[in-house]
Parts: C-alpha cells; sequence; structure tokens
C-alpha cells in the first residue's frame, strides 16, 4: 500500500531535515508532500533537495494539509509534523494495522523529547488524552484515502484543525493507537510555560471551539499567548 506523507512546513529548516529523513528510512512503496506556508528560511530549499513534491499554500496549517493531500497519490494519507520524527518500522506497522479491513487510521504514541520531568509530565498528559479518544496531528495521524474522502476530508481550519477530523474519524470507527514504534516530537512550544498554564490554555481553546469561535481567532490567541507566529506548530 503506498502511503502518502504530507508535511505541513513553515519556517522548519531547524527540524525539518530530520522528519524528513525518518521518512526517507522507511520501507517503500510512499511519497513525500511537503506543503509550504510562505517560509523565509531554507525550509524550501531543504524539501526540494529530500521529498517528491513541494506545493505551496497559506493560510495555516490546516489549509496547507488540504492542498497537500490534493496532490497525494498514495491509499494511505500520512499526516506528520516537520517537528515530529517517526520510528524504525514505522511504515510497516501502519501497514500491517491496515490489513484489518475494519481499521481506518489512526495515530501513533508520543513520546515528547528530552528527559526533563515537564517533558515526561507532557508525554503521560497526551497518553491520558488518547485513552479518551482525543489526539492531535503532532501524533503522526494516518487514514485510509478512502476513508478521508467519505468523512469530508481535512478542513481549512486556521487552528484545531486536527482536532476537528479526529472527532469525525473517530464518529466513523475503527482507529488505531500504534504503540511501537512511538513518534517523538519536540517540546519546544511548551518551553517555559507552567504546566496549570498548559492545562487552562486547552481548555479554553477547545471551549472556544465547541462554542464556534471563528478559527482565525482562535489561532490569533493561541499564538499570542504561548507561540511566535514563524512557528507551524
Amino acid at each position: 500500500m503506498m502511503i502518502s506523507a504530507v508535511i505541513p512546513v513553515l519556517n522548519e529548516e531547524a527540524c525539518l531535515r530530520r522528519a524528513l529523513t525518518s521518512v526517507i528510512d522507511q520501507a517503500g512503496p510512499y511519497e513525500i508532500v511537503v506543503c509550504d506556508g510562505g517560509s523565509y528560511d531554507d525550509s524550501v530549499k531543504v524539501a526540494r533537495e529530500m521529498s517528491d513534491r513541494l506545493v505551496v499554500a497559506g493560510g495555516g496549517r490546516g489549509p496547507q494539509i488540504c492542498e497537500g493531500i490534493r496532490h497525494c497519490s498514495g491509499e494511505i494519507i500520512l499526516i506528520l509534523h516537520a517537528d515530529t520524527i517517526l520510528g524504525p518500522l514505522a511504515f510497516e506497522s501502519i501497514r500491517a494495522a491496515l490489513c484489518d479491513r475494519s481499521v481506518s487510521g489512526g495515530n501513533f504514541r508520543v513520546i515528547f523529547d528530552g528527559d526533563t520531568d515537564f517533558a515526561i509530565w507532557l508525554t503521560r498528559f497526551y497518553e491520558s488524552l488518547r485513552s479518551r479518544g482525543i489526539y492531535y496531528g503532532d501524533s503522526a495521524m494516518f487514514v485510509r484515502r478512502s476513508v478521508y474522502e467519505k468523512i469530508g476530508g481535512m478542513k481549512p481550519l486556521a487552528l484545531m484543525e486536527d482536532f476537528e477530523f479526529v472527532k469525525r474519524l473517530e464518529r466513523h470507527g475503527g482507529t488505531v493507537c500504534i504503540d511501537a514504534p512511538p513518534v517523538v516530537t519536540s517540546s519546544r512550544r511548551f518551553t517555559s510555560r507552567k504546566r496549570w498554564r498548559i492545562i487552562t490554555q486547552w481548555i479554553f481553546i477547545h471551549s472556544m471551539f465547541y462554542l464556534r469561535m471563528p478559527s482565525a481567532l482562535l489561532a490569533r490567541h493561541y499564538r499570542s499567548a504561548s507561540h511566535s507566529p514563524a512557528i507551524n506548530d
């Protein structure tokens, strides 16, 4: 089964090469589609050197992913963040899971990089969310192309595009979380932040999402509270 790895990028030169290498080291068949959101570092140069296709789309990660998937040809779609690294045999694990026709898609267990107590806490926090059927793009989500199209695809939201998609995927049913190998993702967007602030903002963002606050306003709050807008977190 062909796997299309879709990687949204915005000024990710520092980590993109490692993410792409983790895909290139997998067993084929696969293709790599990088979706750039207007980088002004060398992300585009790295993508041209190491991917099969580079597409450009503005407006945030959701529109980037939607545009990238439009250029995919694989039977399986994998959404991989540029600061997330696949483990060895990840693609074999996806194909093995999808040999069961009742499985629609899923994600990987996430480990946050670093050996600090904070990184360990984040890893456990994500595990607790996954036990409730909640997961995000940094866990390397994958889905059958046929299911992706059946449930209406990814929405071009400025924020929470992954959460909104996962809700529909979980309703469709048949998802799995691949425990081994896990993926390793960066802790950078949580650096120097207190645990209570992370949880408080998580509750606020999700509450406003359910109250249907426009995703552009959500994205603005999210970035102003904790991120530089140059990082496509």
